[in-house]
């Protein structure tokens, strides 16, 4: 009997293990998972409205010193004073639950749909971009391994090299650009970036010229590594320029967010992502020294769209406000420094306080820091900057003669790329209610171009075609701190606040620190594989010394 129970009992579970099984995948899946859409062009909507484009104030644009916070607060300790932070080191990472989510499961649905075949590489397209933004800000990261847990059950992705990540999304970028179709069906009804009635030959030759100015943004990356022009950024440069990029700022692929009726109206919509200073707080942002200093020692005309004087402090962003746009009349924050050290060791620039705030210039909140400010993620005024000094370094042809009609190319389109701001009209406009700035002339472009510093110069022509990408990546930190570790230009002096950096700049974002109990394994191969300990100062493999 002792036998026979015993037999039974060990049966038992073999019994309802065998029950269970026959409902194993219906009871273990998710019923509310969305699984399949009718119409995956919305998921195609999504991922272009939800691109991340130009960072942080808060970070990148710190870094690269458009920016400056004072204030030493649990919101503002980070970059500003050489801090290693969670906020602004995890930011980016956040792609792999938000965007990155999106953008694979809408290529895992339409890949294998013929009419959807151009969807499906607008989406590649899209992809790139933001493994870009991953590697250029940590360096390795997941990415063969990346978003497999629903389809091949990987929870803990390694980290890819970022060159062999560089490599891939090359070929990537290079298959789905040429592989564009105009003879199949336009998916332009979901596309922001065109006219939801373009056809598809309209559609595709905007996401070539799109495509082909990604690929010269990758190209120049690499140009450290390719000091004499025989190499890798040569190569990706020639392909980029030859398949087409840009040419006009009609060309931008711009996600223009939500205005009102008229004018200087906005609406509630959506917002850049980039313009959370508006809502609290936004006394403690202020101009750096060196970007204002910049503009106004050439009388830049872009100046009055980026950065204002406002009569005490601006703890509030009314829709509008007639601040002092003046280039004379606007000074920045010395780097390196904290409220109260401003206060006591008075650098060069200071300014007593006004007020319960800094007596500072603030960005333009009716223009750039406007909530319906466009982001864009490459310009027009970015590629002729780029073609400006491949032509110079001998990537395309020209030298310095092609080099220079690009330069002042690129600053005329930096110049009317303002046009599809909020609050900027081919004539000022000024009453009780709107406050609407005027474009620059051709005479007032042309002063700019003839002055010393900005003229075209041989000997110091790649200084000057970087600062003038500098001053266009105002509205987008993200790529203006990229350019500068691989240019070197501007030539801006170190944030000194602290030691933290060894007298250096920050180089790359540390890993979240989620990763290291999360992904562990992977994380520490990947560190054993950075260039350096896990620091804010380490190099990522186009950033050579």
């Amino acid at each position: 009997m002792k036998n026979l129970k015993r037999i039974i009992l060990l049966s038992l579970p073999l019994f309802f293990m065998a029950g269970c099984d026959e409902n194993f995948e219906e009871i273990n899946t998710n019923p509310t998972a969305i699984l399949k859409i009718s119409d995956p062009g919305l998921l195609f909507t999504n991922v272009l409205r939800n691109t991340s484009v130009g960072g942080s104030w808060d970070a990148e644009s710190t870094i690269v010193q458009h920016f400056v916070l004072p204030y030493i607060l649990g919101a503002t300790v980070g970059y500003q004073f050489n801090e290693n932070v969670e906020a602004a080191n995890g930011a980016a990472f956040g792609m792999y639950t938000g965007n990155l989510r999106t953008i694979e499961h809408l290529m895992s649905l339409i890949k294998d749909d013929e009419a959807r075949s151009n969807m499906y590489n607008q989406t590649r397209i899209m992809r790139v971009h933001h493994y870009m933004y991953l590697v250029d800000h940590y360096g390795d990261v997941p990415y063969s391994e990346a978003e497999k847990a629903g389809s091949e059950g990987i929870f803990y992705p390694k980290y890819d090299k970022g060159s062999e990540i560089y490599d891939d999304l090359y070929k990537e970028l290079k298959e789905a650009t040429a592989a564009l179709d105009a003879s199949k069906p336009s998916s332009s009804q979901y596309d922001i970036f065109v006219a939801a009635s373009a056809s598809s030959a309209t559609q595709m030759a905007f996401w070539r010229k799109f495509g082909y100015s990604l690929m010269l943004r990758m190209g120049m990356r690499y140009s450290k590594l390719d000091p004499t022009g025989t190499g890798k950024a040569k190569e990706i440069v020639q392909a980029a320029f030859t398949g087409g990029v840009m040419q006009t700022n009609a060309d931008n692929p711009a996600i223009l967010n939500m205005t009102g009726s008229g004018v200087g109206t906005p609406i509630v919509g959506y917002t850049n992502g980039r313009n959370g200073i508006r809502g609290a707080n936004v006394y403690y942002y202020y101009v750096a020294k060196p970007i204002v200093d910049q503009l106004k020692s050439t009388n830049d005309p872009r100046s009055k769209f980026m950065i204002a004087y406002y009569n005490g402090k601006q703890n509030t962003a009314p829709s509008i406000i007639k601040p002092d746009v003046d280039p004379a009349n606007q000074y920045g924050v010395p780097v390196g420094y904290s409220d109260g050290t401003l206060q006591s060791v008075k650098p060069a620039g200071y300014r007593p306080p006004k007020g319960d705030g800094l007596d500072y210039s603030q960005i333009n909140y009716n223009v750039v820091g406007n909530s319906t400010t466009p982001s864009v993620i490459i310009t027009n005024a970015q590629v002729k900057l780029l073609l400006a000094e491949a032509a110079k370094r001998g990537y395309i042809p020209g030298g310095d003669a092609q080099a220079a009609i690009y330069y002042y190319e690129g600053i005329d389109a930096s110049m009317d790329g303002y046009s599809i701001y909020p609050n900027v009209a081919a004539t000022a406009v000024s009453n009780s209610t709107t406050e609407v700035l005027a474009l620059p002339t051709v005479a007032e472009k042309t002063a700019y171009k003839a002055q010393v510093g900005v003229v075209y110069n041989p000997a110091t022509a790649l200084q000057q075609i970087n600062t003038q990408y500098w001053i266009e990546c105002f509205n987008n930190g993200y790529e203006a701190w990229s350019n500068f570790r691989r240019s070197g230009y501007p030539a801006l002096s170190p944030n000194l606040y602290n030691n933290n950096l060894n007298g250096g700049f920050i180089r790359r974002n540390s890993y979240p620190l989620r990763e290291q109990t999360s992904n562990p394994v992977a994380y520490q191969e990947a560190v054993a594989n950075l260039n350096g300990p896990d620091y804010l100062t380490t190099r990522i493999f186009w950033d050579i010394p």
